[in-house]
């Protein structure tokens, strides 16, 4: 009854997906041809070729959505992953319809047409794809399209996965019960559930109770009893699921990837990679170019002061750290002495710093100072957003007194970044600004950075924190 009820849900998925698909081909001819967006020079060409094309765009989109696995059970994925999906799958078939048009001869069909057709199809498909899940979700919380699952395992980790899967009622996830190591505990409650057998019970119970998924979360102390788990269960057809026991250790953006079909597990990784690597490049340089062209006035004024007013260069170079802890030589105006540090040697400027030359205080105050790091950006030893570079000499203090304190320099050093907007700058807590420097690094999105960058302007560079 499952299966058919499954079987079913797919086939209506299709249907509807065809159906925006067809509906896009035809409402992408007449947004062409009809709406006058775009002038027409040739005339309004005849529609027939294009009615006679619909059959192939719909074997062509069926399969590619198919390959790409658009109706397989999603209960747990994002609506993200799947519009991604659909994307790939329509960018793909609208590669074959081209190569198609070109070789079918008799059917000139134009490019605009094709490029509107691979928008709409995408955007059309993605909204039937929302508002069915959206569906769904409601038919769930009421009950209806639910799912038998079994949890095996204990600890923290199999109560954190009952607690996620408790919280999404709307994914029709119905807990049956759960599984645990120790025979003394069977009957008992754990986590509002009851223990209903030992971990090598799994096959029997499953069959028993007609279970459709397994979550596999036992503690990694009790790895050895998962070959146990793994053969009850060789026999039946409930998908499997396995939470490893890492989760405790994944500190910054974890995750799994394929290795030519080998799973890794990722326990920290860098999120700036592939073309969101080159989008945040490509800022950098335009936004820093432009800041550049605007504040070049400046810069020369106060190079012209700092000159006048105190012996010595105009900027000042001081080793940081950067990404993956290479140094480079970060560029300020000079406000301090060019002997400050010959005494005390590598200090933490201090509020109403004696060392600060006439117009230091002003500079520092107004983060004018900082403006030369511009051209760090340019050179790419820098971002425009980011955590803020620190002295090599102090980092080997804080790695030793903050956790996770190195793994800000999993991304460029910043001209500013989200511990700044938020005010932890100058000398206040470096604990906090870890704390916002990982945070930042884990949700990181180029809009994320448009934001930082947004707030440094509207708050802007003044604040009573900088020293």
């Amino acid at each position: 009854m499952l299966k058919r009820h499954s079987q079913f849900l797919e086939s209506l998925m299709l249907f509807a997906d065809l159906l925006a698909i067809s509906a896009s081909w035809l409402g992408t001819y007449y947004f062409r041809f009809y709406l006058g967006l775009v002038p027409v020079y040739r005339g309004i060409p005849d529609a027939r070729p294009y009615l006679l094309l619909l059959g192939l765009i719909v074997i062509v989109w069926g399969v590619a959505f198919k390959a790409f696995g658009l109706y397989r059970p999603r209960r747990i994925s994002s609506r993200l992953a799947e519009v991604r999906d659909i994307a790939k799958a329509c960018t793909v078939a609208v590669l074959i319809l081209v190569a198609a048009t070109f070789f079918l001869k008799p059917f000139e069909v134009s490019r605009l047409v094709i490029l509107y057709f691979w928008i709409f199809s995408i955007l059309s498909v993605s909204l039937i794809r929302s508002v069915f899940r959206e569906g769904l979700r409601l038919m769930r919380r009421r009950g209806y399209n639910l799912r038998h699952i079994l949890i095996v395992g204990e600890g923290a980790l199999a109560r954190k996965v009952i607690e996620r899967i408790h919280a999404r009622p709307e994914l029709g996830l119905h807990i049956m019960g759960l599984l645990v190591g120790d025979p003394r505990m069977v009957g008992e409650q754990v986590a509002g559930l009851t223990a209903l057998g030992t971990y090598e019970q799994a096959g029997e119970i499953v069959g028993e109770l007609s279970i459709d998924r397994i979550f596999i979360a036992i503690p990694l102390e009790t790895y050895g009893r998962m070959e146990g788990i793994l053969r009850s269960l060789e026999d039946g057809i409930a998908d499997i699921n396995v939470v490893p026991d890492l989760y405790q250790y994944m500190t910054l953006r974890g995750g799994v990837e394929d290795f030519d079909g080998l799973p890794l597990i990722s326990l920290q990784d860098s999120p700036t990679f592939g073309w969101s690597l080159v989008g945040k490049r490509m800022i950098d340089i335009v936004l820093a170019s432009v800041a550049l062209l605007i504040t070049g006035p400046l810069l020369l004024l106060v190079a012209a002061i700092i000159k006048l007013t105190s012996p010595g260069p105009v900027l000042y170079r001081q080793e940081r750290m950067g990404l993956d802890g290479r140094t480079f030589q970060m560029l300020k105006f000079r406000s301090m002495q060019t002997d400050a540090e010959d005494d005390t040697g590598p200090v933490w400027a201090a509020r109403g710093d004696g060392r600060r030359t006439v117009i230091g205080a002003l500079l520092r105050r107004t983060s004018l100072d900082e403006l030369p790091q511009l051209f760090n950006v340019l050179k790419g030893e820098m971002s425009l957003v980011g955590p803020r570079p620190e002295r090599p000499v102090f980092i080997e203090e804080f790695r030793k007194q903050i956790p996770r304190y190195m793994l800000r320099h999993k991304v460029k050093a910043g001209l500013t970044g989200w511990a700044q907007v938020n005010g932890w700058r100058g000398d206040t807590s470096v604990e906090k600004r870890i704390e916002c420097d990982l945070f930042y690094i884990e949700n990181w999105s180029l809009f994320f950075d448009l934001r930082i960058l947004c707030l440094s302007l509207w708050k802007g560079f003044i604040h009573k924190n900088a020293m």
